[in-house]
């Protein structure tokens, strides 16, 4: 399971990354929103986010908002010591799946953080569109669900997953085929264009050809 965390406390930081580290979950922490955008375009995608509330320059809410206004689904629970109700209100209509008032006890956290995980199921990764349900591997773009072989969803899977960055031909050869070298055949451009094609239904291309580079899906993807 990997996690951001997204508080402007160093000190909180360095004990929240210990103790999710030490109980076997991966972590990265940004200390402000623009730092968080920063960590969801270059090392997502997440499985959840730990957010705080009060932060200098932009707030957890705001956050939130233009996290959910993007399409990105991410399960996101709010850690503050804001102890009103109508705070914690506030935050579960934003779109938050939970309110963990500080100081709170870390076995509690690692608790709330399963129970966040069971009700969302599985996973689902959304990016603009396009949706993928992980236990059914279904595959919709704008609720409408797309076939696709083996070879076609492990592709989309990649890119999805590492939305803006690119994948190079080697990166997909060795991740979906298990090959460590390059046949100089055109396999994997075939496979892209069957994926285009499939995902296009008059619509604008998901994936982007970065010429000597490889394929990759944008963040801001429509």
């Amino acid at each position: 399971m990997k996690i951001l965390l997204v508080d402007d406390d160093p000190e909180f930081r360095r004990f929240m990354l210990d103790g999710l580290t030490d109980s076997g979950l991966a972590c990265e922490t940004a200390a402000d929103g623009p730092d968080a955008r920063v960590r969801l375009r270059d090392s997502g995608p997440f499985d959840l986010i730990l957010l705080d509330v009060m932060m200098p320059g932009q707030t957890g809410w705001s956050l939130l908002d233009e996290i959910r206004a993007a399409g990105d689904l991410t399960p996101v629970i709010f850690l503050t010591a804001r102890h009103e109700i109508e705070e914690r209100v506030r935050g579960l209509r934003a779109g938050a799946d939970d309110y963990i008032l500080k100081p709170f006890d870390f076995k509690e956290l690692l608790a709330r953080v399963e129970a966040v995980q069971r009700r969302r199921g599985p996973g689902t990764l959304s990016i603009g569109p396009l949706t993928i349900e992980l236990e059914t591997r279904i595959v919709k773009r704008a609720g409408a669900r797309i076939d696709l072989t083996q070879r076609e969803y492990e592709v989309l899977l990649a890119l999805v997953r590492a939305r803006g960055r690119v994948l190079s031909r080697e990166d997909l050869l060795r991740d979906i085929w298990d090959m460590n070298f390059d046949p100089e055949t055109n396999l994997v451009n075939v496979v892209v264009s069957r994926l285009r094609r499939k995902l296009g239904r008059g619509q604008p291309t998901l994936i982007r050809t970065i010429v000597g580079e490889g394929y990759m899906i944008p963040t801001e993807a429509r």
